[in-house]
C-alpha cells in the first residue's frame, strides 16, 4: 500500500451509509479506492429501498467500479465489518485491503480475510458505532433480516 488516508477514505463511506439511512434502508456504506486514492465506486446497501437481498454497500460500491483487469491495486472501505457474501467478494477479486468503520455491532469476515493475505484495518469510528447501535436498537427485524440472523 501506498499513499492512502482511512480516515479520508471512510468520510466518503460514511456519507453512502448516510444516504442509506435517509432512504429508509440499512445504513452501512462503502466505497472501492485504488491504493493511491482515487475513488473508483461508492455505494450503500439498498436490500430493502430495492427489495433485493444482494445489494450490500460492498455490493454497490464494487459495482459502480466497473470492471477492471484486477482488483490488487484497491481498498474497499466499509462502516461495518463485512459479511460472509461481502469477504467473500473481496476474496474472490483480490482486493488487498480492507478498511472498517467499526467491527462491535457485528464482526463478520474480516478475520478470515486476513488470515488468507487481505490486510484489514479496523478505524472503530465512533461516528459509524453510533450510527450501527441506533439502527440495531430502532430496527431489530430489519437487522437481523441483514445479517440473515433470527430476532
Amino acid at each position: 500500500m501506498t499513499n492512502f488516508d482511512p480516515g479520508e477514505m471512510l468520510a466518503v463511506a460514511r456519507e453512502e451509509a448516510l444516504t442509506g439511512k435517509a432512504e429508509g434502508g440499512v445504513p452501512i456504506g462503502a466505497a472501492l479506492f485504488t491504493v493511491d486514492g482515487e475513488l473508483l465506486g461508492r455505494g450503500h446497501n439498498r436490500r430493502v429501498q430495492d427489495g433485493d437481498p444482494s445489494m450490500h454497500a460492498e455490493t454497490a460500491a464494487f459495482r459502480n467500479a466497473g470492471r477492471r483487469r484486477h482488483y490488487r491495486d484497491t481498498i474497499m472501505v466499509t462502516t461495518l465489518s463485512p459479511c460472509w457474501y461481502c469477504s467473500g467478494l473481496v476474496r474472490q477479486f483480490g482486493i488487498s485491503h480492507v478498511v472498517i468503520g467499526e467491527a462491535r455491532t457485528f464482526s463478520g469476515g474480516h478475520d478470515w480475510l486476513a488470515e488468507h493475505g487481505t490486510g484489514i484495518t479496523i478505524v472503530d469510528d465512533p461516528a459509524c458505532l453510533s450510527l450501527m447501535t441506533e439502527f440495531v436498537r430502532e430496527h431489530p427485524e430489519l437487522w437481523f433480516e441483514d445479517i440473515g440472523e433470527e430476532a
